[in-house]
């Protein structure tokens, strides 16, 4: 599994069609359809992980290099996110963070 992070519009989603050669409709929000790209981990409301290591890719917003929310239940939330991705990384084959477009090879 190769796992994409980075900020909002930066670019992951064309990562994965122009360097990885997925197709648009190979790409989902729902993790559960079959698709073998995921993206938007980040606006999932209780991700399965077992799910998302079936994924070949996946692909989330970083969310902890902003404003810290005021509201507990947001900060929470942001928290169970940057964990799932620490687990997911520390399994993932690859692990890509993308800048404006450019792709660094982290793992």
């Amino acid at each position: 599994m190769t796992l994409i992070v980075g900020g909002y519009a930066a670019g992951k989603r064309a990562y994965a069609r122009d360097v990885l050669g997925y197709r648009d409709e190979q790409m989902s929000r729902d993790p559960a359809d079959g698709a073998p790209v995921l993206w938007g981990l980040e606006a999932l409301e209780d991700p399965d992980e077992a799910l998302l290591l079936a994924k070949d890719v996946v692909i989330c917003r970083e969310l902890g290099c902003g404003l810290v929310p005021v509201d507990a239940a947001e900060r929470a939330r942001r928290e169970r996110v940057g964990r799932l991705c620490c687990r997911l990384a520390a399994r993932a084959e690859r692990v890509v963070r993308v800048v404006c477009g450019v792709g660094q090879v982290l793992k």
